[in-house]
C-alpha cells in the first residue's frame, strides 16, 4: 500500500498524551483505494490519537460529499458525509481485529495504515436505499422504470409507487381504479376458502 504511505500511523513512537492530525479523503484516494461503494468525494478527517502505556484511542471525525449512484436513475448524486468513529488499537505478537473497533498491532511493526478503516468510516454513512430528492432524477430512465414497473397489489405498495418522483404515476394508477392482483393470489384465496 504504498500509496497510502500518508495514512501510517508511527504509533510505536508516539509519545503519551494526544496527537492531532488532519487528513483529505479526495478523488484520488476513492480511486486508489479500489472499493466499491465510493469512487468520487471530498472528505475532510481530524483525528486524534491518545496514547496510554499500553494502548491508544483513535478518534475520527469525518465531514464531506461524497457522489455515489442513485438507485433509481444510476445517476451520480451527493450524500453527506457527517460522522464520529473511535477505534482503540493495542500492541500483540500479530495483526488482529478482535472486534469492529478494537485493532491490535505487531509491536515490532509499531505502525498502523488507516486508509482502509477511513474508506470504511465513509462506506457505512451510506444509507441501504439512496435515490435523488423527488424530482430530481434523470427524466429519461424514469420514464424507462415507469415503462416496465410493476403493478401495485395492495396500499402499502401503492404509497411506495406515489413517492416515485413522477406525479402522472399516482394519476397512472387512480385511472386503472382498482390494483390488479396477481391471478395465483386469487387462485390460493378460493382454495381456502373452500377448504
Amino acid at each position: 500500500m504504498g500509496r497510502f504511505s500518508a495514512y501510517k500511523l508511527p504509533l510505536k513512537s508516539m509519545p503519551i498524551g494526544t496527537q492531532d492530525f488532519e487528513y483529505i479523503l479526495d478523488n484520488e484516494f476513492f480511486k486508489n483505494i479500489e472499493g466499491e461503494d465510493v469512487q468520487k468525494g471530498k472528505v475532510n478527517v481530524k483525528l486524534t490519537v491518545k496514547r496510554t502505556a499500553a494502548s491508544f484511542e483513535l478518534d475520527f471525525d469525518l465531514e464531506g460529499v461524497i457522489q455515489i449512484p442513485c438507485d433509481r436513475c444510476l445517476d451520480d448524486m451527493d450524500h453527506e458525509v457527517q460522522t464520529h468513529e473511535t477505534l482503540f488499537v493495542k500492541f500483540g505478537t500479530e495483526y488482529s481485529e478482535e472486534s469492529d473497533n478494537v485493532v491490535v498491532i505487531p509491536e515490532s511493526d509499531g505502525e498502523l495504515n488507516i486508509a482502509w478503516f477511513l474508506y470504511e468510516f465513509v462506506a457505512l454513512t451510506i444509507p441501504l436505499k439512496h435515490v435523488h430528492p423527488a424530482g430530481k432524477c434523470n427524466k429519461t430512465m424514469s420514464a424507462k422504470l415507469r415503462k416496465h414497473r410493476a403493478r401495485a397489489l395492495d396500499e402499502s405498495d401503492e404509497e411506495d409507487i406515489d413517492s416515485f418522483d413522477d406525479e402522472d404515476i399516482a394519476d397512472e394508477i387512480s385511472d386503472e381504479g382498482e390494483a390488479m392482483t396477481d391471478p395465483r393470489w386469487d387462485e390460493l384465496k378460493k382454495m381456502i376458502d373452500n377448504n
